[in-house]
């Protein structure tokens, strides 16, 4: 069960584990939106991901399988100096080195994209042979937005720049400018066409070796998860994110992150129950 406070508040993460040392994997938000373009609010994300959560039930029909069965730990959010990106990236890459040293399975909730950065910089020096299975509406990939190499518009070029040509899968991608795609054309996977037809080629390419999930909510479409900052229409279905999901228990995840997720824009609240969902199927897909 999460921890509580001493009111009886449940805290973290369903089912979140009291116990870090015995945790398979560990959850924790990175709320930052410090570089976002349009419309801010990413950094209360993980907060209310964490709320949502807790109208789910802990059993997923899906998977047969419940959190109980998974140890794992909600080690909250960090804490960053506000406005400062460099700082805060490097507090991002020091606990996720930490989660790694010490054996844990990271479970990063965002924030902006950006923040996927110095998660993915730390499981690439663990694991060498990485690849990065990327879903969002955005391609990412502008060497720089607005005169800056660190945004959220440019995470996943910095992103090629560490694992390499080639280590790269985008499913999703609907919005970008024409430079964007002549990079991916020849640096990454872009996979084009049916949404899980796409993921069933990416699995076949990676194989075995270790994969990195980084999902941008909004590769999801606007009428499924309208509670994001750069919303672009025609993204994919709720149930085919979450099927997604579970076909990608087939790999060798080591990695998993959420972002884009900013509560404001969504009073139904859709948007965060559906990426609490999204956690708990990774969860118990990967784990």
């Amino acid at each position: 069960m999460a921890a509580k406070d001493d009111i009886g508040r449940a805290r973290g993460f369903l089912m979140s584990r009291p116990d870090y040392e015995s945790a398979k994997a560990v959850i924790f938000g990175i709320p930052m939106d410090w570089t976002t373009s349009f419309r801010p609010g990413t950094r209360l994300g993980p907060t209310r991901i964490r709320e949502a959560s807790w109208g789910l039930e802990d059993y997923s029909f899906a998977v047969d399988r419940s959190l109980q069965d998974v140890p794992f730990y909600d080690w909250g959010d960090l804490e960053l100096p506000f406005g400062n990106v460099i700082a805060g990236l490097r507090i991002a890459a020091e606990a996720t080195r930490r989660f790694l040293t010490d054996g844990k399975m990271p479970f990063m909730l965002g924030g902006e994209h950006l923040v996927s950065l110095p998660v993915i910089k730390e499981v690439k020096a663990k694991h060498e042979d990485l690849c990065v299975l990327h879903f969002d509406a955005h391609a990412d990939l502008r060497h720089q937005f607005f005169g800056e190499e660190l945004s959220h518009a440019t995470v996943m070029r910095r992103v090629v720049e560490v694992i390499g040509r080639g280590n790269l899968y985008q499913i999703g991608i609907r919005s970008g400018p024409k430079e964007e795609y002549e990079f991916a054309a020849e640096n990454t996977h872009l996979l084009r066409g049916d949404f899980l037809t796409a993921v069933d080629q990416a699995i076949a390419s990676i194989g075995e070796r270790p994969l990195y999930i980084s999902l941008d909510i909004d590769a999801v479409d606007p009428a499924f998860a309208p509670g994001t900052g750069t919303p672009e229409p025609g993204g994919c279905t709720s149930a085919e994110i979450i099927e997604a999901v579970h076909r990608l228990g087939k790999a060798k995840v080591v990695g998993f992150d959420l972002v884009e997720v900013s509560p404001a824009y969504d009073p139904s609240e859709r948007t965060t129950v559906l990426a609490a969902k999204i956690l708990r199927e990774a969860i118990l897909s990967y784990c």
